[in-house]
């Protein structure tokens, strides 16, 4: 029994009110920042209401311009080559872990689960460990400052291959008995019964690879060497130059706000998805 007290009730919202003014303020003075002059931003104390300079500021940050210390990459760009990254690792990583769980599931042949267990211990692989002798390998198929190197490496994933094969494996058998009687093969049953009942897991994995993908910055950083393959995490890093440079943080901070939207935009819209895809079987 659910005991509402008037008090306990707007306790609740007080502190749920707080909690997201501490969390939303320096999202709210990045949005500041990037609506006032440079020179504005360092005075104290700093504006706390918006400028008359988010136009050019955003402007400036989406197409770039020649001021400033650091990188003048266009943002525009940046997020576009992030916006491809993320997509191909995401949709790769999904594509490739059902087809491999697909196979450990469902398909009989020699070492099926010393084969599993090989993709499992990968996981205990951090990406720091293997990322010298991946630079070497890229580099000599001169993949560097590339689509495919940006993706290619980041695109297995052991996590997701061992989700889909624990979803697979709750399948009952009276559905692989019935595709069979039905003369279904291997791949129509995959592609008309599992996939479907995948969707919502698909779904809620997409969520986490998108953003796994879009905010990759050690392989970025080191596959990277040219401004035009530069994705947008790591052109903010170069956006700030060291020392007593002059930096325009209105531009740093306004390409900072526009990296968040895509993340942001993926999440609410699959929102749903996204639950049922944690919570739910749907079989």
């Amino acid at each position: 029994m659910v005991d509402r007290r008037p008090a306990l009730t707007v306790l609740s919202h007080l502190v749920m009110v707080l909690g997201v003014l501490i969390v939303a303020f320096p999202l709210y003075l990045a949005f500041i920042a990037s609506t006032h002059r440079p020179e504005e931003i360092v005075q104290l104390p700093m504006p706390l209401v918006p400028g008359d300079y988010f136009w050019e500021t955003y402007r400036a940050a989406l197409f770039g311009r020649d001021t400033g210390a650091g990188s003048h990459a266009p943002v525009a760009r940046m997020m576009w080559i992030s916006l491809v990254s993320a997509l191909v690792i995401a949709i790769g990583k999904i594509a490739i872990s059902l087809l491999s769980a697909f196979a450990i599931v469902y398909f009989r042949f020699p070492f099926k689960k010393a084969v599993f267990w090989m993709i499992f211990i990968t996981l205990m692989l951090p990406v720091e460990v293997r990322i010298l002798p991946t630079y070497q390998v890229l580099s000599d198929l001169h993949m560097l400052n590339s689509y495919a190197g940006l993706t290619v490496p980041l695109i297995a994933s052991a996590t997701a291959t061992f989700l889909f094969r624990q979803f697979f494996l709750t399948v009952p058998d009276e559905l692989v008995e019935a595709a069979r009687m039905d003369g279904a093969g291997p791949m129509r049953f995959f592609f008309d019964v599992l996939l479907p009942l995948s969707r919502t897991a698909m779904a809620a994995l997409f969520v986490i690879q998108f953003i796994y993908g879009w905010n990759q910055y050690l392989w970025p950083l080191l596959a990277t060497t040219s401004e035009d393959m530069y994705p947008v995490v790591i052109g903010i890093k170069r956006m700030i130059g060291g020392g007593d440079a002059q930096n325009e943080w209105n531009i740093v901070m306004a390409t900072a706000l526009l990296a968040m939207l895509p993340p942001a935009i993926v999440v609410v819209a699959m929102q749903r998805w996204f639950v049922r895809g944690l919570v739910d079987t749907e079989k």
